[in-house]
């Protein structure tokens, strides 16, 4: 007798959120489908109300992620990269999937992702070299400028590149010492969401990096809004909605890194720029006697 085929069991995914994977708030969740249109899976669809979870659990865990040594910040997102390698031929069939292309092509990015998890965390324990200074002073007093975290940074991340892309958003955030709470990529969540797991048994501290899967447009606004968010990455905004959270932003006076024009190639080497728009620079002075 031959055995009925049986029915596929697409996997419902859940939010990253305070280093657990809770369900939406909404009870919502929404079709994921690979570049053929095939059914891979349904995502979480975020609301506003775990938006503002996601913020709190960012500002809770801040204090002792910015107060964590540089050296010991560089040793864990070590680890990340770590534990990303161990999964890479998983995420290679993840963003071959969501992104399309030839398989090596997936693996390049994955390798790369990797690769730039690495880069950041050997800059944790530059940055304050790179950005800070002893400043030259007339009088009796010397003055230094040195670098420190912003706070919490709202980031929507870029739309095409779901792994790389979000790599490279997220690791300069962590890198400074900051706290991240993340809109991904709305069409192509799954590398995502499964950098979520990454991060959840890697030495990450619960509510230093959250993940909100979800429309970008929706979630967007409230984020900008939000009054312990102070720094806000627009990366992947729909360009229509830019210049509105940049509104919204201006009214909790939060720091913004506008949207480009267009999105930017992931795999190009990054600069300084994402290190010194989440650092904030200090001066103080002391004065000399005899």
């Amino acid at each position: 007798m031959t055995p009925p085929s049986r029915v596929p069991v697409a996997k419902t995914y859940k939010l990253y959120l305070g280093g657990g994977f809770p369900r939406s708030e909404s009870g919502r969740s929404y079709p994921v489908h690979d570049a053929r249109g095939a059914l891979l899976a349904h995502a979480a669809l975020a609301s506003r109300k775990d938006v503002r979870d996601a913020v709190s659990a960012a500002r809770a865990a801040l204090p002792g992620w910015a107060g964590a040594t540089a050296y010991n910040r560089g040793q864990v997102l070590y680890r990340v990269a770590e534990m990303l390698e161990g999964r890479r031929r998983q995420f290679v069939g993840l963003v071959a999937a969501a992104e399309g292309g030839s398989e090596q092509r997936a693996a390049a990015l994955v390798d790369a992702a990797v690769d730039r998890w690495v880069w950041y965390a050997g800059w944790t324990d530059k940055i304050a070299i790179a950005l800070g200074s002893v400043n030259p002073v007339a009088g009796p007093f010397t003055s230094w400028s040195v670098p420190e975290p912003t706070g919490v940074v709202g980031v929507l991340a870029p739309q095409a590149s779901s792994l790389l892309g979000l790599v490279d958003v997220l690791a300069p955030v962590l890198a400074t010492g900051c706290t991240a709470v993340v809109v991904t990529a709305q069409e192509r969540p799954l590398p995502a969401v499964e950098l979520g797991e990454v991060l959840a048994t890697s030495d990450v501290p619960a509510g230093v990096a959250n993940l909100l899967t979800g429309r970008a447009a929706e979630l967007g606004p409230w984020l900008a809004a939000h009054a312990e968010v102070a720094g806000l990455d627009l990366a992947g905004a729909p360009a229509e909605l830019a210049a509105e959270l940049e509104r919204a932003a201006a009214e909790t006076v939060t720091r913004v890194l506008p949207r480009p024009a267009v999105e930017p190639d992931p795999t190009a080497v990054p600069g300084l720029a994402r290190l010194r728009a989440w650092s904030e620079v200090k001066t103080v002075w002391h004065p000399v006697g005899r």
